[in-house]
């Protein structure tokens, strides 16, 4: 079976699809991916095909505003779903006629390549790249996915059925989803995996670390640059505890800009989450989906610092299910920071609620469960 694996964004939307890819590609199907062109140089281990937004900017760091949901809900309705579909749905449509998939394998947010597989015929699962369920609903898409559809000759789907309904995987805990927004019944939960590229190893600063806990901090691969000073503010805060602290900034962001460190902080711009979460005990986080999930599965309790998208829904999450503190971005000091994280690492609740969904992920069906069911998707 020829399977294309669709994605809109960057890493965090890339990543939730390479372990499926990786499973279908060793049962013999042959498999490509289609990307943004700005994002495609990105993607080295599978083909690639560039569709959608294009173009290439240096990346330099912006102030940290205020957290606003409804302009991140605008975004979502304008950009992604009116903007960005439009786009990718026009382009898909070429790809397809080029190479011919079997299977369409579509990440959350790429609703255009939803509508052209529709428009197509064409077999389509889903696979949920935001962990709630809280932002993308669909009071914020119908309208400018309908108005797609109608330019593409389809009728009206006035409940959007038509994002569930096909399979839908969601490699989330059951649990972690907002009860205000259950899931359709076309969605199975499976075990979420940090892909590592194949050989990776740990570095050695990293298996040599000092016998005390280590606590990990990234603000993901987007909002690292839109920062302002949280880099500086969090740092000034952890380097004042008796922890180990590893800091990942991301390719576009030079560590030096951070200035010397003290002896206990490490800032690389990337390391595997998979190789770092295993030898950690909390995480500090703008609070993305990724992230989120990534700290669950190792049953690490976390601080959260959300700044956009997706991200104040999982902090709601992560403190109603007691798994983690929220700081305001914007206006957290490094004293508040460092007061967060000592106590997740010091009250016991914190690390046994997050123990409590480490437990539930490794309970989920894997991606070899998640492939079967996608062999099955008919049109």
């Amino acid at each position: 079976m020829r399977i294309l694996f669709t994605f809109v964004g960057g890493n965090g939307h890339y990543q939730p699809l390479v372990p499926i890819a990786r499973a279908a590609r060793a049962a013999g199907h042959t498999v490509a991916f289609t990307g943004e062109p700005w994002f495609t140089g990105a993607v080295t281990e599978f083909p690639v095909h560039g569709i959608g937004v294009g173009g290439s900017h240096k990346p330099q760091r912006t102030p940290l505003v205020a957290l606003d949901v409804a302009h991140e809900e605008r975004v979502l309705t304008e950009n992604f779903a009116r903007r960005r579909a439009g786009l990718r749905a026009a382009g898909l449509l070429e790809l397809c006629a080029q190479w011919r998939p079997d299977l369409l394998v579509i990440e959350e947010v790429d609703f255009g390549s939803v509508i052209a597989a529709e428009r197509l015929g064409l077999p389509y699962a889903r696979v949920e790249v935001t962990a709630s369920g809280a932002f993308c609903r669909t009071e914020l898409l119908v309208e400018p996915l309908n108005e797609l559809r109608a330019v593409h000759g389809l009728p009206p789907d006035p409940e959007l059925r038509m994002l569930h309904r096909n399979l839908v995987l969601a490699p989330f805990p059951p649990s972690f989803r907002h009860p205000a927004h259950p899931a359709p019944s076309t969605v199975h939960a499976v075990r979420p995996e940090l892909a590592v590229d194949e050989g990776a190893a740990a570095p050695p600063w990293l298996v040599g670390l000092p016998d005390q806990p280590t606590v990990y901090f990234t603000l993901g691969t987007i909002f690292n640059l839109e920062c302002g000073d949280l880099y500086e503010r969090v740092l000034a805060g952890l380097a004042e505890l008796p922890v180990n602290v590893i800091a990942t900034v991301g390719s576009g962001f030079d560590p030096a800009e951070l200035g010397p460190q003290p002896p206990n902080v490490r800032v690389e711009r990337y390391v595997p989450q998979g190789l770092v979460l295993p030898r950690c005990d909390a995480v500090v986080s703008h609070g993305g989906s990724g992230s989120v999930i990534g700290a669950l599965a190792h049953g690490l309790p976390m601080v959260l610092v959300p700044m956009g998208a997706d991200q104040p829904h999982n902090a709601d999450r992560c403190a109603d299910l007691g798994v983690g503190v929220v700081l305001d971005a914007l206006l957290a000091s490094s004293a508040e920071v460092g007061a967060a994280v000592s106590a997740v690492l010091s009250e016991p609740g914190y690390r046994f609620a997050a123990e409590r969904l480490r437990v539930e992920i490794d309970g989920l069906p894997g991606v070899e469960h998640a492939l079967r069911l996608l062999e099955g998707v008919r049109s």
